[in-house]
């Protein structure tokens, strides 16, 4: 049986882990047991009738700079579920009256914050600092990191100048060709609130290209609720189904939900069992088949199938 511990177990190792592997046993005698893999058995094939998956940590956003464009891009990334770390060695600019949504704030200098941050190997670093000396000296700590995303603000002349001198401090073309600069989607932005939205929706759009699972944080919200009662997880899904494998939800006695698997009567039929569920061992798999012959069972019109984890919390 997969409890609140194991899960909470999880979620702490991500302190310390940019990814953690799982496997859940589907059927047979261990049905429902839950295991964390090490990093040799991660490259062993799973054996059968097992779930196995690979969950992410939040994704982690570095903002470089504590000014106007800063200010409505960490409530942006907030909203988006990012873990937002701010870096400005200006007293006035980096502290929590001025930044109340941030998780983390590094009132230092660029070069020592970039250093001593745990911000592991997937993080997202915006370049927004006050001048474009400091903007070139984060980018050269930055890019000497593992990432998934760099964006630097500039006009196109500035970012030019400052590609051109990488060149020269030695930095390869390829790594140069990541930089996303200037930053943000063309739209067109003038205010800080527009170049906010821009930046945010070019992350969201180099995010997605890769989608990864994650414990999102409503889920971990659920799962130390006492009210809790069972966690459900698509498995599998194919055709035109709500949302993907390894998405989750937490369902409470009273029929209150955290997370979601996609709304509409999926989730009601699944929030409907979840409340009462009571299977031997705590765990059972659902088929939820949507194709035109089934669907009107459950009120859809769409194709396709979904099969449905339940497990006791």
């Amino acid at each position: 049986m997969a409890d609140r511990e194991m899960y909470l177990q999880i979620a702490g190792l991500f302190a310390g882990r940019d990814e953690i592997t799982i496997e859940t046993t589907l059927s047979g005698g261990q049905a429902g047991e839950k295991r964390i893999l090490t990093g040799e058995e991660r490259m062993l094939p799973p054996g059968e009738h097992v779930y196995r998956e690979t969950l992410y940590g939040r994704s982690r956003a570095v903002v470089c700079g504590g000014g106007h464009v800063s200010q409505v891009l960490v409530q942006y990334l907030k909203m988006l579920d990012f873990y937002v770390t701010v870096i400005d060695g200006r007293e006035e600019f980096a502290n929590k009256e001025r930044f109340p949504h941030a998780d983390e704030i590094l009132c230092m200098d660029f070069d020592e914050g970039l250093e001593i941050g745990n911000f592991g190997e997937h993080a997202y670093y915006i370049i927004v600092t006050r001048g474009h000396k400091d903007d070139y000296r984060c980018l050269c700590s930055i890019l000497k990191k593992k990432r998934d995303y760099v964006g630097m603000i500039g006009s196109r002349g500035k970012v030019a100048l400052s590609f051109e001198k990488l060149r020269r401090d030695g930095f390869e073309e390829e790594e140069i060709r990541k930089i996303h600069a200037p930053i943000g989607l063309t739209i067109g932005a003038q205010t800080p609130a527009e170049i906010g939205v821009s930046i945010c929706a070019e992350m969201i759009q180099e995010k997605n290209k890769y989608p990864r699972k994650t414990l999102e944080e409503d889920v971990l919200k659920g799962i130390r609720d006492e009210n809790a009662v069972t966690m459900v997880t698509v498995v599998e899904k194919s055709g035109s189904s709500p949302r993907g494998e390894g998405t989750r939800m937490v369902v409470c006695r009273d029929g209150s939900i955290y997370g979601t698997i996609g709304g509409g009567p999926i989730e009601f039929a699944a929030v409907k069992e979840a409340r009462d569920f009571s299977d031997p061992g705590g765990f059972s798999i659902r088929e939820y088949d949507l194709s035109n012959s089934k669907a009107a069972t459950l009120g859809m019109v769409c194709g396709g199938r979904v099969k449905v984890l339940f497990e006791k919390l």
